[in-house]
């Protein structure tokens, strides 16, 4: 099939419909170091030749480079099984299910995602699901506007500043009312982390009793491996909550994909975005699983619609729902245990530099040096270590403040060979 470009002028009066007079002002949001130098490319080479050019760029890969790095996204243990059970053909090659006859170990897969999820948060309903803990944020914000019918929108300082900043690039062109704080007085819900970016375990308890009291709803953005100990989001009385599922059995991959958790309450569940899967009896009495409540684009009038997500990460919510099988409630204690210890002792260690936390931390915590962080970072790598994220470029900490995570990956000769070189490094 051939292609055929838009003339000039075709290009031209998109461009005025949009509201712009050139393509660079086009792309006018994109910094000027990250666009393309020159669309001028080589030519072609042969297969055998590109293969040997991308083994020698690979060959240049650090693959020893053991990682105290969190922020949202965690080196846990992931089980042989997880990968042989979802690299089965019939997983891994099947599509999205768009009509509830089709796919019904896809289906049955999800429902069961979504029945571990609420065990796991003690919530009543969960969809499978959304792209990534960032925008669950969005669409756990809109879902509270579409409930409350308000606008204002309250951000704990426990929000990680990447969700934050991903929430204010989704709603920039949607009449909302983002502030910080924690009064839920004429809004329509409180986003709340926990534990926080920083890695402090708080109980919102108290802050849900205020919502509630006002008309507002808390959102809990929670960390799936940290509910092995910590009191969940259901308990504290959350209406909904949003998590970033990579800690349960999905592998880093250079940034996903991932998947996005949501649970909530049953009587909010028809302004749920994505799906649910729900369990049936067919005419002949047989079990079977369909999709229910499709509140999608695709399956209803797009105004209608609670969201506009296309797609399901259904294979990374499959990952997630065998790694919690696998695991179970005690397994899941046990990883929450050790990561938790581990944090602990290096805390414990680490007599160099000032903890920042102001209350009980789970695995991940933040420290003050006595240098740039971003140096230390740097000085770390040499020494095969991934030292943990300098806050300053976030606008979470001065520069010299360090956010470092510790799962249960990480042995003691790990944490004693990783204190020395951070002391080594911070204070030369």
């Amino acid at each position: 099939m051939s292609w055929a470009p838009a003339t000039p002028a075709e290009r031209d009066a998109m461009l005025a419909v949009i509201g712009v007079k050139t393509m660079d002002d086009l792309f006018a949001a994109v910094p000027q170091h990250l666009r393309a130098k020159s669309w001028n490319l080589p030519a072609g080479i042969s297969e055998m030749a590109v293969r040997d050019e991308m083994t020698k760029l690979a060959a240049r890969n650090a693959s020893s480079l053991t990682s105290f790095v969190g922020g949202g996204a965690y080196d846990h243990y992931i089980p042989a099984a997880v990968d042989a059970l979802t690299s089965r053909s019939e997983f891994y090659t099947a599509y999205t299910p768009y009509q509830p006859e089709c796919a019904q170990g896809t289906l049955q897969s999800i429902y069961e995602y979504q029945s571990a999820i609420c065990r796991l948060t003690n919530m009543e309903f969960a969809n499978a699901s959304l792209y990534d803990g960032g925008t669950a944020v969005f669409e756990a914000t809109t879902m509270s506007v579409r409930l409350t019918g308000r606008s204002k929108i309250v951000l704990h300082d426990s929000l990680s500043p990447i969700y934050r900043q991903m929430l204010v690039t989704h709603t920039a062109h949607l009449e909302l009312d983002l502030v910080d704080g924690d009064d839920p007085t004429d809004a329509a819900c409180v986003i709340v982390q926990n534990p926080s970016f920083l890695g402090t375990v708080a109980d919102y308890t108290a802050l849900a009793d205020r919502c509630h009291a006002a008309g507002a709803l808390l959102v809990v953005s929670f960390y799936p491996i940290s509910l092995g100990m910590v009191k969940s989001p259901g308990e504290m009385g959350a209406d909904i909550c949003i998590a970033e599922g990579q800690s349960l059995g999905v592998p880093l991959a250079f940034g996903g994909p991932w998947l996005g958790v949501m649970a909530t309450r049953k009587d909010h569940v028809r302004k749920m975005p994505g799906r649910i899967a729900a369990e049936t009896a067919d005419a002949q009495g047989r079990r079977g699983f369909v999709l229910t409540l499709q509140a999608r684009e695709q399956h209803i009038r797009r105004e209608k619609a609670m969201s506009n997500i296309c797609s399901n990460e259904a294979l990374c919510a499959l990952r997630a729902m065998i790694y919690m099988a696998l695991l179970g409630k005690e397994g899941l204690r046990d990883v929450a245990r050790h990561c938790h210890a581990k944090a602990e002792y290096l805390k414990s260690i680490i007599t160099f530099a000032t903890i920042l936390n102001n209350g009980p931390t789970f695995n991940e915590f933040a420290i003050r040096l006595s240098k740039n962080a971003e140096v230390v970072v740097a000085g770390m790598a040499a020494r095969g270590f991934l030292a943990g994220i300098p806050l300053a470029p976030l606008g979470a900490g001065a520069e010299t403040d360090l956010l470092i995570a510790v799962t249960e990956r990480r042995t003691r000769a790990d944490l004693d060979a990783f204190a020395k070189a951070l002391e080594e490094v911070s204070c030369s």
